[in-house]
C-alpha cells in the first residue's frame, strides 16, 4: 500500500539547518509518510548530520530514502530526482532549512481525505532569528480564481505551503526546469491548471526561515536574471496555451509582479532592467488592486524614472524598518 505522502527534501549546503528540519519530519504525529532527501552533491557535513538525526527516530529509517547525486545539479533537478521515485499519493516539497509544525501532515491529510482535494494549501510563518509573523494566504472558490490570485500577486505559488497529487505531476508531465534553476515555484501555476479540487487551511503549519530580510536584493549574475525570464517566460506561453485570452490581464499583473524585485534595492542596474522588462504591463499598475498601495505608488514611481524615491523606500522600508522590526 502507498504512503500517503511523500516528503521530498533537496539537501545543499545546510548542516546548520539540517537537524530542525530532519527532527520536524520525522517528528510528525503522522505515521503514514515516506521520506525522499537527496543529496546533491552537498560540500558539507549536511548529510553525516542527517543520518544521525535518523538514529534518534528508529521508526521511521524504513521509510527514508536517500538519493545522492554525483554533481551538483541544483534544487529543480533535486525535486524532480524524488518525484521520480515517489510512491504517495500526494507530494509535498520542504526546504532542508525550514521546519514544520508537528501536526501538519496530520491536518493535511484529514483535509486531503475528507474533501477529495487534488491541492491542499495552508498558511506560514515567516521566521526570523527572534520573531516570526503569520503570513496568511487566501481562500479562493475554485481553481482558475486560484491562478488568477496568484497571478495578481495575492497568493504565493511558493511550493512549501501546498501538497499535490502525485498523479497530476505524472499525467500531465509537470517536472521542474533543468538547466534553468531560478523561479522553479512557478510549476505550482501549471498544477493549478491541472487540479479539479482545491481546499484551504487557514493555519500556520510551516516555518520559513528569512535571517537575511533583504536578501532579494543581494547581487546576481546576468545568468540568474537570465533563467528567470526564460521561465517566467515558459510560464506565461503556457498559459496563453491552455486559456486563450482568459488570463491576459493577470498575465500583465504577474509581469509586474516578477520584475517587481528590481525595485527592492539601490542599485541602479537592476531600475534599468525593470524598465526594460515587460514594459507593455506598465500600464497595468494601477489596475492591479489586489497590491498595496505603496507598492502600486513605487511602482509608478518607476515608470516616471523617479528612483530617489526607489532609493529612500528601499532605505526606509528595508534598511531601517525590517531591520529593527524583524531581527
Amino acid at each position: 500500500m502507498s504512503p500517503f505522502i511523500s516528503i521530498i527534501v533537496p539537501v545543499y549546503n545546510v548542516e546548520h539547518f539540517i537537524a530542525r528540519c530532519a527532527r520536524s519530519l520525522f517528528g510528525q504525529s503522522m505515521k503514514d509518510i515516506e521520506y525522499i532527501f537527496v543529496d546533491d552533491c552537498t560540500p558539507d557535513r549536511s548529510v553525516e548530520v542527517l543520518r544521525q538525526v535518523m538514529d534518534e527516530y528508529k521508526s521511521r529509517q524504513l521509510n527514508v530514502k536517500i538519493i545522492s547525486h554525483n554533481c551538483n545539479q541544483g534544487p529543480g533537478s533535486a525535486r524532480n530526482t524524488g518525484l521520480k521515485i515517489a510512491s504517495g499519493e500526494y507530494i509535498y516539497f520542504c526546504d532542508s532549512d525550514d521546519w514544520l509544525e508537528p501536526d501538519a501532515m496530520e491536518r493535511l491529510h484529514e483535509t486531503a481525505q475528507r474533501t477529495g482535494a487534488d491541492l491542499v494549501w495552508f498558511d506560514w510563518y515567516l521566521s526570523f532569528s527572534s520573531k516570526e509573523r503569520w503570513m496568511h494566504e487566501e481562500e479562493e472558490e475554485n481553481p482558475i480564481a486560484c491562478l488568477k490570485s496568484i497571478l495578481s500577486g495575492k497568493l504565493k505559488f511558493n511550493l512549501w505551503n501546498k501538497i499535490v497529487r502525485r498523479a497530476l505531476y505524472i499525467e500531465h508531465e509537470v517536472y521542474f526546469p533543468e538547466g534553468h534553476r531560478m523561479a522553479e515555484d512557478m510549476i505550482m501555476i501549471k498544477l493549478y491548471a491541472y487540479v479539479n479540487n482545491i481546499c484551504y487551511i487557514p493555519l500556520p503549519l510551516y516555518h520559513y526561515t528569512c535571517n537575511n530580510y533583504s536578501s532579494l536584493t543581494n547581487s546576481h549574475s546576468e545568468e540568474y536574471f537570465i533563467q528567470i525570464r526564460h521561465n517566467s517566460d515558459a510560464i506565461i506561453h503556457f498559459l496563453q496555451t491552455i486559456y486563450g485570452d482568459m488570463l491576459d490581464i493577470e498575465l500583465q499583473y504577474f509581469k509586474l509582479n516578477v520584475k517587481l524585485p528590481f525595485l527592492i534595492t539601490n542599485d541602479k542596474s537592476s531600475y534599468k532592467r525593470w524598465l526594460e522588462w515587460y514594459p507593455e504591463a506598465n500600464s497595468f499598475i494601477k489596475r492591479n488592486t489586489v497590491i498595496s498601495f505603496k507598492i502600486r505608488l513605487l511602482q509608478r514611481m518607476a515608470v516616471y524614472r523617479q528612483f530617489w524615491y526607489i532609493r529612500l523606500y528601499y532605505f526606509l522600508v528595508y534598511k531601517v524598518v525590517a531591520t529593527i522590526i524583524y531581527k
